[in-house]
């Protein structure tokens, strides 16, 4: 986390302080209280901050995106706007669904690039593969930090890298860039963050390949490695610093740290917003955190 330099301010300054020392106490497991569904103590129950929430009985997507890209229609191909905010969800699920909710009030034509999808290493004994996984099932598998069978983007739109191209280029794992122009073969994008800013780039159609635990073979994938990121999942978002930040739990988190990272991606706390939805679609005030107590003691 890089909060904003402290202010002579006293508010300020104490609002700061303060700010910082909850989201320690998030990362360090001592703030909330215990599960008792869970009956697991590095899980607890933590009370979110009025200030913090987003409570409304309208769309709520429509709230969070409104809070978080305000002016977005005049602003989506501004760097500066771009770069500096994000949604945080915890799924990949989640995330694709609020990139396309945006996606669709950005102007302009929408273009889709198809995956071609196969597979390798199978440890299946018999001889029919294709017959077992066809294309279509193929196509209709995701995983982690891995490019979708069906890629949606229009000119304007910001995307993120999910592969090192080119590192003295600054194309990284995690770079994000603005879509200039749409090719058949390539996309034409502007680096926005890093060292090279400003850059005009263009991204090929790669191989992929990942393997699943749930799976008895390697998949292969031939598509542009790259992810619209309006929205990023939480833990795609380690690293970056941003002075807008909307977190939607629409579930909650589900590994350690997962809430503390959320929290502590932003500048300032007047730059967060927290979404809860409770399992009756309400918005809700508390939430799940998950911090392993023992590691930290030995770390």
């Amino acid at each position: 986390m890089r909060l904003k330099k402290l202010q002579t301010n006293t508010f300020e300054y104490n609002e700061t302080l303060d700010f910082n020392d909850w989201i320690l106490s998030i990362g360090n497991g001592t703030k909330g209280v215990t599960n008792d569904i869970d009956e697991d103590s590095d899980c607890k129950i933590v009370e979110i901050p009025s200030d913090l929430l987003i409570t409304t009985t309208d769309n709520k997507m429509k709230v969070l995106v409104k809070s978080t890209y305000p002016h977005l229609q005049t602003k989506f191909n501004d760097p500066e706007y771009i770069k500096d905010r994000a949604i945080l969800a915890t799924t990949n699920e989640i995330v694709d669904e609020i990139n396309e909710y945006i996606m669709s009030f950005i102007l302009g034509s929408e273009k889709e690039y198809f995956s071609a999808d196969s597979i390798s290493n199978c440890t299946d004994t018999c001889n029919d593969a294709d017959i077992l996984y066809p294309i279509e099932y193929l196509n209709s598998l995701n995983a982690n930090n891995f490019p979708t069978h069906r890629l949606k983007l229009k000119i304007g739109v910001p995307i993120m890298l999910l592969r090192n191209l080119n590192q003295s280029l600054g194309l990284c794992n995690g770079t994000r860039l603005i879509v200039t122009n749409l090719g058949q073969n390539v996309i034409e994008a502007v680096i926005i963050t890093g060292t090279h800013t400003g850059d005009k780039i263009l991204i090929p159609r790669i191989n992929l390949t990942t393997r699943g635990s749930q799976w008895p073979f390697t998949l292969c994938k031939r598509q542009f490695p790259i992810k619209v990121c309006y929205s990023m999942t939480i833990n795609k978002s380690q690293g970056q610093s941003l002075s807008n930040v909307g977190v939607y739990l629409k579930q909650p988190v589900f590994t350690h740290g997962q809430l503390h990272v959320a929290i502590s991606r932003v500048k300032d706390r007047k730059g967060l917003k927290i979404l809860i939805e409770n399992p009756d679609g309400s918005c809700g005030t508390k939430t799940k955190n998950i911090a392993y107590r023992k590691i930290l003691k030995i770390i």
